[in-house]
């Protein structure tokens, strides 16, 4: 299978194409029949509505929402919610099977949703985007809530975004309803720990990884791809738990210190500056090498398909942990695999922000927040548990990580399906 993804590049780098690879993969390891296959495969509800919205200047536009329910047989479904011109129901749809896999790697009691509209928020106002975002939530209200659907940020949409589908929601149930989206502001019931958890998330399994490995924490060093959310963040806590930074690459370009970035210091650097380069401790450098860099840890954490056929020869990290969702073509796995990398496959590595939502959502239905230190307690748990998890079912079955992170993922949701049955 792997090899027919790989007859061209362009295959290659098809995402939802990878995915599909990689569900057959392991649906075929794990004896899945056809039936169950098609269940698994097939979303349980897709909709699509029309958002007609009067811009600033007076003209009327209607734009295109969608909203997909992948599985809800493990509870209700999770998922972001994204603005962006090149939104289609197709990436929603494939997006939406990747939160049930991701859920379902983490063990909480969510299925796998998304959400969408297809506009441009770069040349949108604030009044505009809220007025999209409310008729949208009006558009799509019958399929949300905190017992069906419960959306989150995505690329494009912030709290600000959430705050406005909670309040839309909460004005037609004529009551506050809190838990109908997660990623709030702290007084919207938002949860301590939720901006940091992709990149504590990945700091979690990356040290399970060393510890698998025998490798000591103090020696180890990082290239970080992104400097975002979850790449800024991560660098910040592996720093602090005394790893070094190496590397930082952005799309401007990278900077280089063998001694180790000062990883505070070049986040100021980049708010003063607007970019990472010419920083003072340390070099520019090639942002095309930095990746292969001699290394104990890369964590692609920018944006998908940088790690292809072309070049997973040349990385040198023992350990990949993916911060990105799907920055390794399934072409590259097998590469990977072959070279010995040990790799943190997206579905488990990056699946911090989706546990601290798990959290928000249970801390607004139960009225009562927990303080920073046991929000970040429990993903520790969570986490480190669906790391051993994982890599149990790889060396159980024989196969690489990711694969058995697919595994475990479907075979978690297609026990439910066959102990609840088929309502008919």
């Amino acid at each position: 299978m792997i090899a027919e993804v790989g007859t061209s590049l362009e295959r290659e780098l098809n995402t939802w194409l990878a995915a599909e690879t990689r569900f057959e993969e392991a649906a075929e390891r794990l004896g899945l029949d056809d039936g169950m296959r098609k269940i698994l495969r097939t979303a349980a509800r897709e909709l699509t509505v029309s958002i007609p919205v009067q811009l600033d200047d007076g003209r009327l536009e209607v734009f295109t929402g969608y909203r997909v329910q992948h599985s809800i047989a493990r509870g209700p479904a999770k998922g972001g919610i994204r603005y962006a011109p090149d939104v289609t129901l197709d990436e929603v749809r494939a997006l939406a099977a990747w939160m049930t896999w991701k859920c379902a790697v983490v063990n909480i009691p969510f299925g796998g949703g998304k959400g969408g509209v297809t506009c441009d928020p770069q040349v949108l106002s604030q009044g505009e985007l809220e007025r999209i975002t409310r008729r949208y939530t009006a558009e799509i209200i019958d399929f949300i809530g905190p017992e069906r659907d419960v959306p989150a940020p995505d690329v494009n949409t912030n709290e600000q975004t959430m705050a406005w589908i909670m309040d839309t929601y909460s004005m037609h149930s004529r009551t506050t309803v809190t838990a109908v989206v997660t990623g709030k502001p702290l007084n919207l019931g938002g949860s301590r720990g939720r901006p940091e958890a992709t990149g504590r998330g990945c700091l979690i399994v990356t040290l399970q990884a060393l510890k698998r490995l025998g490798l000591d924490p103090a020696a180890t060093r990082v290239v970080i791809q992104g400097f975002g959310n979850v790449g800024g963040m991560a660098a910040r806590l592996m720093s602090r738990a005394g790893m070094k930074i190496v590397a930082v690459i952005e799309v401007e370009g990278a900077v280089y210190n063998p001694n180790g970035l000062d990883v505070e210091a070049l986040a100021r650097h980049r708010v003063e500056t607007g970019s990472i380069l010419d920083f003072p401790g340390g070099e520019n450098t090639d942002p095309r090498e930095a990746m292969f860099l001699d290394c104990e840890v890369l964590i692609p954490a920018a944006r998908e398909n940088v790690i292809t056929s072309q070049n997973a020869g040349r990385i040198r990290a023992r350990i990949l942990c993916e911060g990105a969702n799907g920055p390794t073509t399934a072409v590259a796995d097998r590469i990977l695999a072959d070279r010995g990398v040990f790799v943190m496959p997206d579905i488990l590595a990056n699946a911090g922000g989706v546990t601290v939502s798990y959290f928000e959502w249970v801390q607004d239905r139960q009225g009562y927040f927990w303080n920073e230190q046991l929000v970040n307690e429990r993903l520790e748990e969570i986490m480190v548990n669906s790391f051993q998890d994982v890599v149990g079912y790889a060396d159980k079955h024989g196969v690489h990580n990711r694969v058995a992170a697919y595994m475990l993922a479907l075979d978690r949701v297609a026990s439910v399906i066959k102990l609840r049955g088929l309502y008919a």
